[in-house]
């Protein structure tokens, strides 16, 4: 097979609803969003401050989809992160005034290390159905958060953590352009190194999305630092996943844990890991949330589990481990988001969202289980014709395989 008819096959792959799917419907709904706003003489939804806005109150949850979507990989789940966020958020924002900031923020992640080594130890050493543990973490985490609360919100004297979250950091016109064009030859660089397009479509979109605003839309450059928090954690995320080891042992953990123990991959403690990490994240994000009105109380984030999983789904993560990109996850988050923005926005009653965010989210996962199992069905296909002709499987089934092992 030629080398130009090997590149046609992988972007024809790159491009298809299974793997850019999310991406097509993250395009329709703001196009349908703008088209309808300036049909009814609003102001433009594409305007720098509503795209802000967007993306201010999506960069919390994003944040937890794209480690939730680390969890989903290795084969796990976990539904107690918003709870473990609240519980982090109040436990900074009842220590900063008695001992500073410093020791308020390494007390919160540390609570939130100690829920998720506790999801880890649960699942992995004892044997423990995922679903049923972190339901239970859940349930009791949250019950820690009213006990200490004892049904009163909280608010804080230092503003320190007010000042973080609410912080506006701008990055310089110059920079933006030198570190998309960076993030642009990587993602050539990682190409003709033998990786597929859709393995570098995070770097292609950061790096054109950063020259493109730097260019013609310069306020979007200055963002919030949950914003910026999130960017850098999802292109760090990325290259992890994808070009290292541990990335590739954790999509090995995932797929097949047997094959991957036989292969002397230590599949407990990257599942327990992930498990740890995700907390940790998760009061990270509870730290901010506190921080951003610098109050909590014991409903804080409740439901907010629900969101996350939901943009990990919308963005193709498998449940059942083993696949997951960290790019389409984050833009899954912005699809939900957009929604709840556009509702606002149109003056569409808050009664249609959950009706409307459901359906999509069916229609999405309906999308990625049909389409899954027709790739399927084609290289099982392409395997019985080639083995009964005696050849041996095509270069292009070949790579289909191992992208397919992945879903």
């Amino acid at each position: 097979m030629s080398t130009s008819t090997a590149d046609h096959g992988s972007w024809r792959r790159s491009l298809a609803p299974r793997a850019a799917g999310v991406v097509y419907a993250f395009i329709a709904l703001v196009a349908i969003l703008t088209i309808t706003s300036a049909a009814q003489g609003r102001p433009s939804y594409l305007s720098s401050v509503n795209l802000s806005n967007i993306l201010d109150q999506s960069a919390l949850i994003a944040i937890l989809a794209i480690f939730m979507t680390v969890v989903l990989i290795s084969g796990n789940f976990d539904l107690s992160v918003a709870s473990t966020a609240a519980l982090a958020g109040t436990v900074a924002l009842k220590t900063i005034d008695s001992y500073g900031p410093v020791v308020a923020l390494l007390a919160a992640l540390v609570t939130g290390a100690l829920v998720g080594l506790i999801n880890a130890v649960l699942v992995q050493k004892l044997g423990v159905n995922a679903f049923i543990v972190t339901l239970g973490t859940l349930t009791a985490v949250r019950g820690v958060v009213q006990a200490i609360l004892d049904g009163q919100s909280i608010t804080a004297t230092d503003t320190t953590l007010l000042d973080i979250a609410t912080a506006r950091w701008t990055l310089p016109i110059a920079a933006a352009i030198v570190i998309g064009v960076l993030l642009v030859a990587g993602a050539v660089l990682l190409i003709r190194r033998g990786s597929s397009i859709m393995s570098t479509a995070g770097l292609w979109f950061a790096g054109l999305a950063l020259i493109l605003l730097a260019v013609f839309r310069p306020l979007m450059l200055t963002q919030t630092a949950p914003v910026w928090i999130m960017l850098v954690l999802a292109v760090l995320a990325a290259l992890v996943l994808r070009f290292t080891v541990v990335g590739r042992n954790l999509y090995a953990v995932g797929g097949n844990p047997e094959a991957a123990r036989l292969s002397g991959i230590d599949v407990d403690r990257y599942k327990m890991v992930a498990f740890v990490l995700n907390g940790t994240v998760a009061a990270m994000v509870g730290v901010l949330y506190a921080g951003r009105f610098n109050s909590v109380d014991p409903t804080v984030l409740t439901g907010g589990e629900l969101t996350v999983i939901a943009a990990a789904v919308l963005g193709g993560t498998s449940l059942f481990g083993g696949s997951g990109y960290v790019a389409k996850s984050v833009v899954g988050t912005l699809i939900l988001f957009t929604l709840s923005n556009g509702f606002n926005v149109l003056n569409i009653g808050s009664n249609y969202q959950n009706v409307v965010q459901g359906t999509v989210l069916v229609a999405a996962a309906s999308l990625y289980t049909a389409t899954s199992k027709r790739e399927r069905s084609r290289f099982r296909l392409a395997l019985r014709r080639n083995k009964g002709s005696g050849g041996e499987p095509p270069a292009a089934s070949t790579t289909e395989n191992k992208e397919l092992v992945r879903h």
